[in-house]
């Protein structure tokens, strides 16, 4: 699909050989509703699911299956992007956003507020490794946020099971400008050159080791600047060394859509598809989401996380839930969101693989706690004495 950006010789791409004919012949592709027959709409070419319907169908397990297929063919063969109406209940929103805003408050008074990839500093309030910060600092609405089934749902549908979380919370104040379009992480956050050292193959499978979301913290019409997206352009082979010449900028300014979202709403995309924030035009609202980057458990994580300690912090709530008889699957979504769940790398002289391929993950040995009522004191041990066997 990359035109002249693929060179037959040596399988590789480069950034001079990049055709915008050749990414307006796939976007001009017209996203067919009939390809995705559980959805409720189509909206600008965007695919669109409501939350009490899709929880009807992914009680059956045959029909989740049908669903995740589904949602894998819109991320990698469709637009590229999907959006889950009323995601996330507005009480659970509420919760986090109030700890998320003393953070925010907490960075502002000590002068380390975030800044941004793709957008001016000091344009927003960003929150780093949003994720370890919620759990500590609010363990029981951490448990209530991340219990969500509509995030685990599209996460084993693009990644698999041993998805890693990484969230960062990003709020854009009044005036704040739109960012550049760009592609994400991993080739993403390379430039040019460095991208071109890379395999065609290898961007290929970039996008397909990471799955890009947002969480609307408050209701977001265009006037407040939500993501903006050009469908299907993730289908572009070349695009990571694309995004930044002026010809491919020009198109996706003139093509691109943006779709406002409402509280509770969240949006996940694949992260090869060209997107960019979009400006907030109001006076007073600050539009709040939560930037989620989920990745494979056969890649590697942008942020560093101490999943130990989020571990030892959430036990004490998922133990309570266990004995009240909650739903064991809500369980297991907040273990999956949190936990370390992939055996590797570890440090083989001393983990080694026993009693089946590998040694035990993270999020296993948490299971194995709950499953077996241990105290909290003896999970921190156990996990104490695993960590260092996960360097060498």
């Amino acid at each position: 699909m990359a035109g002249s950006a693929l060179s037959p010789a040596t399988g590789s791409l480069s950034a001079e050989g990049c055709d915008l004919d050749d990414l307006v012949a796939i976007v001009s592709e017209p996203t067919d509703p009939s390809a995705y027959p559980n959805a409720a709409a189509v909206v600008d070419g965007v695919v669109v699911y409501d939350n009490a319907e899709l929880g009807r169908l992914v009680d059956d397990e045959r029909l989740r299956r049908t669903v995740m297929e589904e949602l894998a063919a819109v991320l990698l063969h469709g637009p590229g992007v999907v959006v889950f109406r009323a995601a996330f209940a507005n009480d659970g929103i509420d919760r986090a956003t109030e700890v998320f805003r003393r953070i925010i408050d907490q960075q502002n008074r000590a002068g380390s507020g975030g800044g941004d990839h793709f957008a001016k500093p000091g344009a927003n309030d960003r929150v780093w490794n949003a994720l370890e910060k919620l759990a500590l600092a609010d363990p029981e609405v951490f448990c209530h946020y991340y219990q969500n089934s509509i995030l685990a749902l599209v996460c084993q549908a693009w990644l698999g099971p041993a998805y890693q979380v990484t969230s960062q919370i990003n709020v854009v104040n009044p005036g704040g400008e739109a960012q550049q379009p760009h592609r994400d992480y991993h080739l993403g956050f390379m430039t040019d050159d460095q991208a071109e050292r890379f395999p065609a193959h290898s961007h290929r499978l970039s996008p397909l080791l990471t799955l890009q979301g947002a969480v609307a913290h408050c209701d977001m019409p265009v006037e407040t600047g939500p993501t903006m997206y050009l469908p299907h352009s993730q289908k572009y082979e070349a695009g990571y060394l694309a995004w930044r010449r002026p010809d491919f900028v020009d198109y996706f300014a003139g093509n691109r859509i943006q779709l406002p979202l409402a509280k509770g709403d969240a949006i996940f995309f694949n992260p090869a598809v060209f997107h960019a924030a979009g400006t907030n035009r109001t006076e007073s609202v600050k539009r709040m989401a939560n930037l989620l980057q989920v990745s494979s458990a056969m890649g590697r994580a942008m942020e560093k996380i101490d999943r130990r300690a989020m571990a030892n912090a959430l036990f004490p709530v998922l133990r309570r839930w266990a004995a009240d008889g909650r739903d064991p699957a809500a369980v297991a979504r907040v273990i999956a969101a949190s936990a370390e769940g992939y055996a590797f790398p570890a440090d083989l002289d001393k983990e080694q693989p026993v009693d089946g391929l590998a040694p035990p993950s993270q999020a296993e040995l948490v299971s194995l706690a709950l499953d077996d009522g241990w105290r909290a004191e003896r999970l921190d041990e156990a996990l104490r004495l695993q960590s260092p066997h996960r360097t060498a």
